[in-house]
């Protein structure tokens, strides 16, 4: 197998919507598939799509997201590209939201996305080519009313992304932050499309994922 051929991809924070759309566009270009996450039963059908290998992963334990770099190691060799997509919101206002779910908002969002990029960023430097990638939204730049949380983990995710950028850039390693400015087609399961939407009013996956 050639090193073109064995172009190896992780995708932690998997499941429908942007993730499955960016797995199957590297499938089809020859890549090999590993998908994380919390719950694994979700990645079943996207597992048969993508011939992919499948870790129940919280990416905010650092035992959890060594075992999946380990495992990695072993079965893959080496990883070319890491989509960091998992995160976590608890609207409410600010004075109401309990410290144990903006805690868990944070290290689903942030501290896990270092986790990850950490362990990617060890072993694409060591190689001098690779490339990082972490999935922000509108609250990456912009703080909305009653989602102080889900900002805090997303301007924090930003931040990650583009102290990563240019530490490692000059390693070889490409880092990108990408700011999804609205709601994505078939991410959730309460976003069912009416007869009243416009075409306009949900983001497409596939298109989103030819962009990253």
């Amino acid at each position: 197998m050639t090193e073109q051929a064995a172009r190896t991809a992780l995708i932690v924070g998997a499941g429908s919507g942007i993730s499955a759309s960016f797995a199957r566009a590297l499938h089809q270009d020859g890549f090999r598939i590993a998908l994380a996450a919390r719950n694994i039963d979700k990645l079943a059908e996207l597992a048969h799509q993508t011939s992919a290998r499948t870790y129940a992963c919280d990416a905010a334990r650092i035992d959890a997201v060594a075992d999946v770099f380990t495992d990695l190691d072993r079965n893959f060799g080496h990883l070319d590209v890491v989509l960091y997509n998992a995160s976590a919101r608890t609207p409410g206002a600010v004075t109401e939201l309990t410290p144990a779910a903006v805690a868990n908002v944070l290290n689903v969002s942030a501290y896990g996305a270092f986790l990850v990029a950490q362990s990617a960023a060890k072993r694409m430097t060591a190689r001098g080519t690779g490339a990082i990638f972490f999935t922000g939204a509108s609250a990456s730049v912009k703080g909305y009313a009653n989602s102080s949380a889900f900002a805090m983990g997303k301007f924090a995710l930003r931040g990650l992304a583009q102290s990563m950028a240019r530490e490692l850039a000059p390693k070889g390693v490409h880092v990108a932050h990408f700011v999804i400015d609205g709601g994505v087609r078939g991410s959730r399961p309460e976003r069912v499309e009416g007869p009243n939407d416009t075409p306009d009013k949900w983001l497409d996956p596939d298109a989103i994922a030819q962009s990253y």
